[in-house]
């Protein structure tokens, strides 16, 4: 099955099974090892990084970001 398929699979499924599906999901993160959570870090920087390249994100200087994060929790 692949990925598209499963996410139309798991998106009929009703809130609060995609919930549990959700939180299992998330806590099957927390078991991979160093190496294997360091390759996603460079997996999602590299896909940034061609959003960048092909205009559909914007960078933005950090201190903007940092202000903009703070603000939300006020």
């Amino acid at each position: 099955m692949s990925f598209e398929e499963l996410k139309a699979e798991a998106l009929k499924m009703s809130p609060k099974s995609r919930a549990d599906l959700a939180k299992e999901l998330l806590i099957s993160l927390d078991t991979l090892s160093d190496a294997e959570a360091e390759q996603l870090w460079i997996d999602e920087a590299i896909r940034r990084d061609d959003e960048i390249d092909r205009g559909i994100a914007q960078m933005r200087p950090a201190d903007e970001v940092f202000k903009r994060a703070r603000n939300r929790f006020k």
